[in-house]
């Protein structure tokens, strides 16, 4: 277990590079197990989530090699995967299990997914209902809708599944499983999420059309596919991540920071849209696309704040950046509220819980709801002894909390950030010489 101090900073200042995006390099590791041929992986994200995904790969056949600054796939094809001989171990993410899942139900041989104990206690039926209904056979092997997961072989049908949850990794789960199956697969959310899949699975040969809805659902839908072909992916760096260093930029006096190569897919930028709601001086330069993904370099400058509102389609966007938001909020002018967010109660914590109880500690004023929270803001912080509970965003937003509070705060088991930026408390450190 470790623990971090974070001292009141002064002004931010320089040029930081942000780590690749999370929810991509999963998806590259595992599309170009699946395709045939060599899928070459830059700027790929070495947090303990992907080292996951790619353990659990490996454990399946594939070769997969880290060279200096890339990582080669040697995919398999399709069909190619074999049968582990130990049960594939997710560690702490949901993204591995999920989207995992979709591909497992394709494959003629039984697996069995487990994580540690956060993992192992986050709701699976989401996937479980949809991918069994396809024809699936996914059980909880202790009966309570959660890992340790069970995948046996089945024959899949294609489906129109209607989620009831905009979740970039249901609808992920259900569109790889439909590669495997004997007809058009299709899944409508109630709003737009995450489209890193549908784009990616275009690049390595599948047909996948999305469609908008003019009542503001949305829906992916794939055709059977025979076989996916090796790519050349550059991983933008991850938005999520760049938000904490926005945030910091916004709320430490004095400063200016240009953080480089983040991305900027429309399904991912709420965060900067709250940004600009909230009156803050941001800048995009350099705008570029490449597969399908956008990314940018962002000039951030310290600013002055107001309070907005955050409901309904923005929240998908924006889910991860929620805990750094509610900090953002507890300095800015006005009350903040935000709603339609219940899928916090789903991440590694319940981040309304979790956040509302830490900002409290800081001397916040925060009232938790139903479906997110409503922040008072102009209140100053004070240092305070924060709890993780092994939940990376909740470490990186409150260490970033701790930049602009009176005294020290400390953050309990802050090696959490491994699981998704490895390099935060060294970057955090960069930007304040």
């Amino acid at each position: 277990m470790s623990v971090k101090t974070i001292c009141p900073a002064e002004g931010l200042k320089g040029e930081i590079n942000i780590p690749g995006d999370k929810s991509i390099s999963h998806r590259s590791i595992m599309l170009g197990s699946i395709a045939l041929g060599t899928t070459e992986i830059t700027h790929f994200l070495e947090g303990a989530d992907c080292l996951s995904t790619i353990d659990c790969f490996r454990k399946m056949g594939v070769t997969i090699e880290k060279k200096p600054g890339r990582i080669l796939v040697r995919g398999k094809g399709l069909r190619g995967l074999t049968a582990p001989t130990d049960t594939l171990n997710v560690g702490n993410s949901g993204t591995t299990t999920r989207l995992m899942s979709g591909i497992l139900s394709g494959q003629n041989f039984p697996s069995v997914m487990s994580g540690d104990e956060s993992l192992n206690s986050r709701p699976m039926k989401r996937i479980i209902t949809p991918l069994n209904s396809m024809g699936a056979h996914i059980t909880s092997l202790h009966d309570n809708g959660c890992a340790p997961l069970k995948v046996e072989p089945g024959v899949l049908h294609g489906i129109h599944y209607q989620s009831p949850v905009a979740s970039a990794q249901v609808k992920s789960a259900v569109l790889l499983a439909g590669l495997y199956a004997d007809g058009e697969t299709s899944v409508t959310e109630p709003a737009l999420s995450r489209n890193h899949t549908e784009l990616m699975l275009q690049s390595f040969g599948a047909d996948v059309t999305a469609i908008m809805h003019t009542d503001g659902t949305a829906t992916a839908q794939v055709n059977p596919c025979e076989e996916l072909f090796g790519q050349q992916i550059c991983v933008p760096g991850d938005i999520s991540s760049a938000a904490y260093f926005i945030a910091a930029a916004l709320l430490v006096p004095g400063s200016e920071l240009l953080v480089k190569n983040v991305g900027t897919n429309f399904t991912r930028a709420g965060f900067l849209e709250v940004c600009k709601a909230m009156g803050a001086d941001i800048t995009l330069l350099n705008q570029s696309y490449e597969g399908g993904e956008g990314r940018a370099d962002i000039l951030v400058r310290s600013s002055h704040l107001k309070a907005t509102t955050i409901e309904g389609d923005l929240i998908p966007a924006l889910i991860d950046e929620i805990p750094i938001i509610a900090v953002m909020a507890s300095q800015a002018e006005g009350t903040t509220v935000i709603k339609d967010a219940a899928e916090l109660k789903v991440k590694e914590t319940n981040r309304i819980d979790t956040t509302t109880s830490n900002l409290k500690a800081m001397g916040g004023n925060i009232t938790p709801t139903d479906d997110g929270m409503i922040i008072e803001g102009g209140t100053p912080l004070s240092g305070a002894h924060i709890q993780s509970f092994l939940d990376h965003r909740i470490a990186m937003a409150f260490s970033i909390a701790g930049l602009i509070a009176k005294g020290e705060t400390t953050i309990e088991e802050s090696q959490c950030v491994d699981v998704s930026y490895p390099e935060f408390y060294a970057t955090l450190e960069e930007c304040q010489k």
